[in-house]
């Protein structure tokens, strides 16, 4: 027997609801109140590589796009100088030095953290994971990536584990073309073959060995390298995508949190990428530009799939990266007019590229000068989603809701950072900074960002009272990561 159906005549529009039926399916909208939240991260992005930040050399007018519609960030800052203490920084709303990850293949995210997919995963979202992962390895029993099988076995702490239910993830960097393949061959300065930096795609009947980084899904779940081929951005949202769709069918929120390799070496673009810059000085900046403009075709396409399935609006769609660009002055990542690269705690390693598009809640474009973090978006979530923290360890982030809002403009608290012998605070007019040299803290430094952002002009002998006061909240700040470094939160 065929099911009834109810007719329903609103506002002049004529509704017709077969009984049984999940309402999104009529509709073809998603009708749970709650926030869908997707975080994307890039490898390495370059805070001048985009061009909402005045940057020139690279097209992304997918991002550019999405940046006239969004809160924009001019003072955006990942956790950390590298990739895995940062992203650690978005799972915990924690500062890296606390949960023990602290550099770049070092550590993993502990059982005891609570991350953001245990939080909304409790209050009935479905949780994925797409792309890199670099917070512990993903298998036990196979030697590859940097650290994953038997030698790596102290350090297994996959997104499984975590309380994410669908991982299509690596442990840490693959090319961002074929990502499971490299040249068969090294030669020293010519781009056609292997190197650090990248090559040209490679061709058919080249000679080809693997890469020796895979992706799993699961538990011994390794999926089968051959059938990856082609720009890995694309085979990232190829699968987050339908993660996506297949959560709204069931008429359930989701987090999904994309983390794309590009443009971290090596880089690798395909030919309708490279073929865009034609006036590249050599093969690493067409490649390099290449894989940005490929990253940027998935953001736009990932905006209209949102828009498809008629969930734009109450989608809160995140964008930035780990970490300032690779390498030197000369190098293709741009660091805009900032003082230093990744690893650096000047402003060119840490502020980077920052989005956030949530047309149910921002309703005009606008840029802020606020300083906010990847620490700062699990703070942000939990308010959303209305999770409380089952006890009272120390969030480094603050909830951007009140920014979102317009309710203020000023951060209530300084963002404390730390990374291989450097130390920084960074207020909302000034920052200290502390290098290293020979292994040992060098003197402080006092800058006022609102006029100085290149970080040129130490006033520490003008201002000796801001730097006292900085000072001392950094002292107080530092021992409680102390504290929490030695296990005492859980």
């Amino acid at each position: 027997m065929s099911q009834p159906l109810i007719v329903i005549v609103t506002c002049g529009f004529t509704l017709l609801a077969v009984i049984g039926a999940p309402v999104s399916q009529v509709l073809g909208v998603k009708t749970s109140l709650k926030t869908n939240i997707i975080l994307v991260m890039c490898d390495d992005l370059g805070w001048g590589d985009v061009g909402f930040n005045g940057g020139e050399k690279i097209k992304t007018p997918q991002l550019d796009k999405m940046a006239s519609q969004s809160l924009v960030f001019d003072r955006f800052y990942a956790a950390s100088a590298v990739c895995s203490p940062t992203r650690g920084s978005v799972v915990t709303g924690r500062n890296p030095y606390r949960y023990g990850i602290v550099n770049a293949n070092k550590g993993h995210m502990k059982s005891e953290e609570v991350t953001i997919y245990e939080a909304l995963k409790s209050k009935g979202y479905c949780t994925g994971h797409f792309g890199k992962w670099h917070l512990g390895t993903l298998t036990k029993t196979v030697k590859e990536s940097n650290r994953g099988g038997p030698k790596g076995v102290k350090d297994y702490s996959p997104p499984w584990e975590h309380g994410v239910d669908v991982t299509f993830a690596t442990e840490a960097k693959t090319p961002t073309y074929d990502p499971m393949v490299k040249p068969g061959a090294t030669v020293k300065g010519d781009f056609r073959k292997s190197s650090q930096r990248g090559w040209w795609p490679i061709r058919q009947g080249d000679a080809r060995v693997s890469y020796n980084t895979y992706y799993w899904t699961g538990p011994d779940q390794m999926v089968n390298p051959t059938t990856l081929a082609g720009d890995d951005s694309k085979i990232i949202m190829d699968r987050a995508i339908p993660f996506i769709e297949k959560c709204v069918k069931s008429d359930k929120p989701f987090l999904a949190v994309i983390w794309l390799h590009a443009p971290h070496l090596p880089v690798v673009a395909g030919k309708e990428h490279t073929n865009l810059y034609p006036n590249a000085i050599d093969a690493y900046h067409a490649n390099y530009y290449g894989c940005v403009t490929a990253v940027d075709d998935q953001i736009g396409r990932l905006r209209k799939a949102l828009r498809d399935m008629g969930i734009a609006e109450n989608t809160l769609l995140a964008f930035t990266s780990d970490n300032g660009p690779e390498g030197k002055t000369g190098d293709p990542g741009s660091s805009a007019n900032f003082s230093g690269r990744k690893r650096s705690l000047k402003e060119g390693g840490i502020r980077v590229p920052g989005l956030i598009e949530w047309p149910a809640r921002i309703k005009q474009t606008r840029r802020t000068a606020f300083p906010a973090g990847t620490m700062d978006y699990f703070p942000t979530i939990m308010k959303i989603t209305g999770f409380t923290m089952p006890d009272a360890r120390p969030i480094d982030g603050v909830s951007l809701l009140p920014l979102i809002d317009g309710t203020i403009n000023e951060r209530p608290s300084p963002i404390g950072f730390i990374y291989a012998g450097q130390s920084s605070l960074i207020g909302n007019q000034y920052k200290i900074y502390r290098g290293k040299k020979n292994k040992k803290a060098k003197e402080w430094e006092l800058y006022d960002l609102s006029k100085d952002s290149s970080e040129k002009n130490n006033l520490v002998a003008e201002k000796p009272e801001v730097l006292s006061k900085m000072t001392k909240i950094f002292d107080t700040w530092r021992k409680s990561v102390d504290q929490s470094a030695q296990g005492k939160d859980y």
